[in-house]
């Protein structure tokens, strides 16, 4: 980390010295390197922190998800689950909720090139419009608006410990009031992993210490297509269709050593085969009517989902046995979302209200064989077919209005109400459940002068358990423990509310107070003589503590941009821990991380854009404690050939250090350390060739919106 920090900091002390001389002897090139009206990478609004991507040299060679990675106040932990400020978030895309979580959106957001990027809201309170349980993520994409046609190509070259290939392109046209965009890729990856984990047994004083090396092919093609057509000025008819596939082949070898009380028992050697392919197809037909002089908008959008997952594993054991689970997942959605925005000029008051059906249909058959006499053997008894319907019912509304033109008010309130039913075949067991849940909300801006400004705010969030969640099917790990689902799972309410103090437009103060009489986490249990580890509701108060650092800043007549920003968060745990008589955990724990983000462009006023980025996060969470802090950190240099339209980068990927992950999670039955060291470090060379008029058309929203970051 040290090494990190002075080499980043010897890197910004050359580019100032070197760009200070240069410009001071070279003024007649003054007017090529100003720029004008260009938004900051980073601004924080009441609601929402907005980072500016397209303003950055981070984005040629990466793609969505790594871009996500180095976004201020957002973290990636080792089961790929983003989180915004310690919390988990939902995932928007161009305002348009994905249906996907985990490793599955990763693997989706990893078909997306970072060079389709605008910007990523990072929207810490959003309003009753959104279908969330804590905070929101909003990647907007890029739409071009100029006559003809236009794109980008870009190929990608990664090496690590084993080398990878991304490829990507855009084409864009537009024509009057007709506008179509295909964009798609195809991505050949290559990685090897390193884990370990220690299971230690209370009762039997037992510990297992597992040594596993992942090695994974990965192919993943993609196409997206967009057509928007203009009936008039006001009133726009699209239709969106995507599809994206993932394809996998992976070898793993886990190493096992069994001790009773510090005494070496026996060990072992277990082998796991998986390859299998992911596959979605999405589609949104939608109209959308905007009157840009009275800003009244109606947005109705409709569509069906589709995601598939054949699979199968096999696992080894030499000499002893073997298993072998297929399966061929199928998830349907079915959805109609209808939003309106009106404005009241007299009143000063701005309407929303809206809602949404969803219906969900996703089965999950899985089949079990066993290895007999070198053939595999269907077992009936493991056998089973798990299946999940839901039907998810919204309506909400907010109520904006600005006081005395320094106080903006916004009052929400959200009901959903959810009707669903799980139920396998091995039992026969069938369960319904369905409730009703109200979700307030409240925020309050007060702006004592232009550069003064303090906002608080209130909401209420209910986070639900992933349809996976609720699978019981006892599905073997790489490391010969053991995953299971529970279809007693409840869902989780939860409270926040918080305060944020932004001053002279580029410091920023954000604290929060989150609670909870409930929560559930993955916990570890002894089942038949296995460790296995299962989702489960626990009771007991949960109160977390939140303080937030943000700084912008610009030199050099903005061509050299810094975002720092740095978070502390302290929880409580005693009363949780106490009720659930989980011994050994920590009652009270504290979170610390941050992440710096240095670009410079233009360097020696040659067209070279160079980053420099840290990011460093202690993920303690729930009944589970970082053993060491995380670090990821990269430097890149772009040359932009702009009479070419072409772009050629250079980046390195943690040199420095290798992100390693290492957590204890302490349940009834014992404790469990897992850590990991991810193929992360090497070097990537792209290039992107761009082609026509690349002018971005900026998003249609309200003046409220736009001004208060209000609602969308």
């Amino acid at each position: 980390m040290r090494k990190t920090i002075i080499s980043i900091g010897m890197l910004c002390s050359f580019i100032s010295y070197a760009q200070t001389k240069k410009d001071s002897t070279q003024q007649k090139n003054i007017n090529e390197v100003v720029l004008v009206g260009k938004k900051p990478t980073v601004e924080t609004k009441v609601d929402r922190t907005v980072f500016n991507v397209s303003n950055s040299s981070i984005l040629a060679g990466n793609t969505t998800w790594e871009i996500l990675g180095m976004t201020p106040l957002i973290s990636i932990d080792s089961n790929d689950t983003l989180k915004a400020e310690g919390e988990n978030v939902t995932v928007y895309i161009n305002d348009r909720k994905s249906v996907f979580t985990g490793k599955e959106l990763k693997e989706y957001l990893k078909t997306i090139p970072a060079d389709n990027l605008l910007k990523i809201e990072v929207i810490t309170n959003p309003s009753a419009r959104y279908e969330s349980a804590g905070s929101v993520i909003n990647i907007v994409l890029k739409k071009l608006e100029n006559e003809g046609v236009k794109g980008s190509l870009s190929v990608s070259n990664s090496q690590s410990r084993k080398n990878s290939q991304y490829s990507n392109f855009n084409l864009n046209y537009h024509k009057k009031n007709f506008t179509q965009t295909f964009s798609g890729g195809y991505n050949n990856s290559t990685f090897l992993n390193k884990r370990n984990k220690e299971n230690f047994i209370y009762s039997t004083k037992s510990l297992t210490d597992i040594k596993t090396e992942d090695y994974s092919q990965n192919s993943s093609p993609s196409i997206s297509s967009t057509s928007e057509l203009e009936l008039d000025s006001k009133n726009n008819l699209g239709l969106i269709f995507e599809y994206y596939q993932y394809n996998y082949n992976s070898n793993s070898v886990a190493n096992g050593e069994n001790y009773l009380d510090n005494v070496f028992n026996n060990s072992y050697t277990q082998n796991q085969y998986s390859n299998g392919n992911n596959k979605n197809i999405g589609s949104n037909l939608f109209y959308k009517y905007y009157d840009k002089v009275k800003n009244k908008i109606l947005d109705v959008n409709m569509g069906i989902n589709y995601y598939g997952v054949n699979n199968d594993n096999e696992i080894i054991e030499p000499t002893i046995s073997g298993t072998k689970i297929s399966g061929e997942n199928q998830n349907r959605e079915y959805y109609l979302k209808a939003d309106y925005t009106q404005p009241f000029e007299k009143s000063g008051i701005n309407l929303e209200f809206g809602g949404k059906i969803d219906f969900k249909n996703n089965i999950i058959p899985s089949e079990y064989f066993n290895l007999e006499n070198n053939s595999w053997k269907r077992d009936n008894n493991k056998s089973n077919r798990f299946q999940y319907i839901e039907n998810l019912n919204s309506a909400y509304v907010n109520v904006s209005k600005t006081f005395f033109k320094k106080l903006e008010t916004r009052i929400g309130l959200r009901y959903e109400y959810i009707d669903f039913k799980v139920k396998q075949d091995v039992g026969n067991i069938e369960k319904n459940n369905s409730y009703g849940t109200w979700l307030p909300d409240v925020l309050l801006k007060y702006s004592f002068t232009e550069n003064f400004n303090l906002s608080t705010f209130y909401n209420r969030n209910i986070w639900r358990p992933y349809y996976a969640e609720f699978n019981p099917f006892l599905m073997p790990n790489t490391d010969k423990t053991y995953s299971q689902g529970n279809m007693d799972l409840q869902p989780n309410p939860s409270n926040r509310l918080g305060l944020k103090f932004g001053f002279y437009k580029k410091y920023f103060i954000s604290t929060s107070y989150w609670f909870s009489n409930q929560d559930y986490w993955d916990s570890f249990y002894e089942i038949d003589g296995k460790t296995v580890s299962i989702p489960t509701n626990f009771n007991g108060s949960v109160k977390k503590y939140n303080i937030n650092f943000n700084t912008n800043q610009t030199f050099f007549k903005n061509k050299m941009n810094v975002n720092f920003s740095l978070m502390y968060s302290y929880t409580d745990n005693s009363d949780f821990n106490t009720k659930n008589k989980i011994t050994n955990a920590k009652n009270y724990f504290s979170n610390i991380g941050g992440s710096t983000n240095f670009s410079y462009t233009n360097l020696f006023n040659k067209n070279i854009n160079v980053n420099a980025w840290v990011g460093i996060y202690n993920q303690n969470n729930g009944n589970s404690y970082a053993n060491k802090a995380m670090v990821y950190h990269s430097i890149s240099a772009t040359k932009i050939f702009s009479k070419l339209q072409l772009e050629a980068s250079v980046r390195l990927n943690n040199i420095f250090m290798n992100p390693n992950y290492d957590n204890t999670t302490f349940s009834e039955i014992g404790k469990f350390r897992n850590s990991s060291t991810w193929d992360n470090r090497g070097i990537t060379l792209s290039i992107v060739k761009r082609f026509g008029n690349q002018k971005v058309k900026e998003n249609s929203k309200t003046n409220v919106e736009k001004d208060s970051g209000g609602s969308k």
